[in-house]
């Protein structure tokens, strides 16, 4: 059980100075010599010992507990507590009442509700350093957020983690972050809630969840991830396929008929359609623009632009 800078009772104080003593200092030539030192110290403290009968015999009975139990009630207190595990310490509350319980027998003076309090700050500040201990040997900023999900004050994180405020700020509000979006994939969840595990998971990935999120709030495992992907990925080749087919009738509708499908009457319109165009520009780009918008077939604009004598030719097969 550590100091602190607030005074502690005096049933504290004096169970630390005990703590200190050795067997010399308790023997029976040494006895009240100890006594007196040891309030005299108290007094320097701030508490009245040496001249307050009351305070003094308390004194002289704690030391003579020592005595007779061969050990310090600090000594063995703090020897229980130190032997305890991060699980142990979960619950201060139930585990100081379990821990008084078994050294209780021997110091049922502990058992007083007065200084049960101080009992249960010694194993709450156990469990803080058990804490600190298992944060600075996570990866990351692991650590970090496990004192803060354990309530741990900003000070003792910055302090203990050897990190600025800055850096704690910066955890936080990840944290918080990550707490926002699992509100909305809860809020997500909530409007599919009658639909199967494919379907939810689908609307999640079609929402932006990331899979790590769907596995930990949908509680499933990767391989329903996958195979919700597998299918997702399926089903977007066959989209691309039909969108790519569709592009592909668009430009041919675009495009126009070929040489061979166009019959005389229209091969005569286009050409002298082109003939028209042509008079207006010599520029390649603007006589198949005008065309296009002439709606002209492309494998005559082709020719109309790269061989314009060929339209003679086919103008003349086109009237026999």
């Amino acid at each position: 059980m550590a100091k602190d800078n607030k005074k502690r009772p005096l049933w504290l104080a004096m169970e630390e100075k005990i703590l200190d003593l050795g067997s010399q200092d308790v023997s029976d030539s040494s006895l009240e010599a100890t006594i007196q030192r040891i309030a005299g110290d108290l007094d320097g403290e701030g508490y009245n010992v040496s001249c307050h009968g009351g305070n003094l015999m308390q004194l002289r009975w704690a030391v003579d507990k020592m005595r007779s139990a061969g050990k310090s009630m600090l000594g063995d207190l703090n020897a229980v507590i130190a032997g305890f595990t991060l699980d142990d310490v979960a619950d201060p509350y139930a585990v100081t009442t379990s821990l008084l319980d078994d050294i209780g027998t021997t110091w049922p003076e502990l058992r007083d509700p007065a200084r049960r309090p101080e009992v249960i700050k010694a194993v709450e500040q156990a469990k803080l350093g058990l804490l600190i201990a298992k944060a600075k040997g996570m990866d990351g900023d692991l650590g970090i957020r496990l004192l803060i999900g354990e309530g741990v004050d900003g000070a003792t994180i910055t302090s203990s983690m050897e990190i600025t405020d800055e850096k704690l700020a910066e955890v936080k509000e990840t944290i918080k972050k990550e707490l926002a979006e699992r509100a909305r994939v809860t809020g997500l969840l909530e409007k599919v809630a009658d639909k199967s595990e494919e379907e939810k998971i689908r609307f999640l990935f079609d929402n932006e969840v990331t899979e790590a999120l769907i596995i930990e709030m949908m509680q499933v495992d990767q391989g329903a991830i996958d195979g919700v992907k597998k299918a997702m990925e399926e089903e977007l080749k066959e989209k691309q396929r039909l969108a790519e087919e569709e592009a592909e009738r668009k430009r041919k509708e675009a495009e126009g008929p070929s040489l061979e499908d166009i019959s005389a009457d229209d091969m005569t319109f286009y050409i002298d359609s082109i003939r028209e165009i042509m008079e207006f520009s010599d520029v390649e780009q603007e006589i198949r623009t005008m065309c296009e918008q002439s709606s002209i077939p492309k494998a005559l604009v082709d020719i109309a632009v790269s061989d314009s004598d060929k339209l003679d030719e086919l103008e003349k097969n086109a009237q026999g």
